[in-house]
């Protein structure tokens, strides 16, 4: 039995035009411009000393813990500066932005947690 090797190229050209569909563009690519606003926090600029440390530390535990949760909200960005945390990131659900704004409350205490959480539906869960 022979075994034969297709570059992606050469599938591309035999099954021809729109045979493969465009990536869509990334769910975050607005966000990011407002994160190049030098006023808002983003993951570079958490503090390294030990408490801001440990405050991320304790929150993603806590987030990564509950399996309930999606995998974006698994990866939403935890950042403390001064024991401020604020939370940035696509969830699919309300109920997801408030269970992980909770989570940060309990660790770092009331007032001091912005939720900067944004929910997008999974579209593709959806179809």
């Amino acid at each position: 039995m022979k075994k034969y090797l297709f570059s992606a190229a050469l599938i591309a050209a035999l099954c021809g035009p729109g045979a493969f569909p465009q990536n869509p563009a990334a769910d975050n690519t607005g966000v990011n411009k407002r994160d190049r606003d030098k006023a808002s926090p983003t993951a570079d600029q958490a503090k390294d000393n030990k408490s801001d440390r440990q405050l991320m530390q304790e929150i993603r535990k806590s987030i990564m813990a509950d399996k309930s949760l999606s995998t974006y909200a698994h990866n939403v960005k935890v950042i403390a500066e001064h024991g401020q945390i604020t939370l940035k990131g696509p969830v699919h659900t309300e109920e997801e932005r408030k269970t992980i704004e909770a989570k940060a409350v309990e660790v770092a205490g009331a007032g001091k947690v912005t939720n900067q959480i944004e929910v997008k539906p999974d579209t593709k869960a959806s179809r």
